[in-house]
């Protein structure tokens, strides 16, 4: 998409915001300055080290805001999604919508040593990919939102719910409105949310039957404008690419 479509797309996450919003948690409610006495350059960490990698690499600003997305769709806002696998459960990395393709965790893990070192088991990792996922927004020319904190982070993972919640590339609409609509979000929060992913990356694996064989008939998706089709068929050969 040209430069300018990105913009408009992105600019339409303001309507993103109540995703990041999770406002009640364990023993009260979120608010702004939650860490403001208990850490108070929290914020500022978070923002200089998600600045420095996305300074490396511009792509990391939509990688960290898709961990954000990955882990609310699943047990809510909790942190699940970090967590590796154990005797008891198995990490959300390996589901499918994350499996090769989830990134930028070592983005989090850099500003997780930085704040434990700020301030030793104050700020969840919750907290920080909701910062982070703001932060990343902001950087990438999208508007800014205040992010509630205090999140609690999880002790446990749901493999099931990676694979079920998340809207998956070949969802139909009524589908990826209905999941959303299973996390109190609507069909706004579905467009600035797709909007989003102008700032990334795509696998062609996530699109490819839409421009050889939308329907079983060795064609193209119709709805798909056929130079714009044609364009991504020079990235995207029939098989590899990806």
């Amino acid at each position: 998409m040209t430069n300018s479509m990105s913009l408009l797309m992105l600019l339409s996450l303001l309507a993103f915001a109540p995703l990041c919003l999770c406002h009640k948690k364990m023993g009260g409610y979120l608010y702004p300055q939650f860490y403001d006495y208990s850490c108070p350059q929290a914020k500022e960490i978070v923002k200089s080290i998600v600045a420095n990698a996305v300074a490396r690499e511009t792509r990391t600003a939509a990688s960290i805001l898709r961990l954000h997305f990955h882990d609310c769709f699943v047990k809510g806002c909790d942190a699940s999604l970090l967590l590796d696998g154990s005797g008891s459960f198995t990490s959300e990395k390996v589901s499918n919508p994350n499996r090769n393709s989830a990134r930028g965790f070592e983005v989090i893990d850099e500003i997780k040593q930085a704040l434990e070192k700020e301030c030793p088991q104050v700020v969840s990792c919750a907290d920080i990919l909701a910062l982070a996922a703001r932060d990343s927004t902001v950087l990438t020319g999208g508007p800014s939102w205040e992010v509630p904190l205090g999140r609690r982070d999880s002790r446990s993972a749901s493999l099931s719910g990676s694979n079920n919640n998340i809207p998956a590339p070949n969802n139909t609409f009524q589908t990826i409105l209905t999941k959303f609509k299973l996390q109190g979000l609507n069909i706004v929060d579905l467009v600035a949310l797709s909007g989003s992913h102008t700032i990334g990356n795509s696998r062609c694996a996530s699109f490819r039957q839409r421009l050889y064989n939308q329907t079983g008939n060795g064609k193209a998706d119709f709805t798909l404008d056929p130079n714009y089709a044609a364009e991504l068929r020079t990235q995207c050969p029939k098989s590899g690419g990806d």
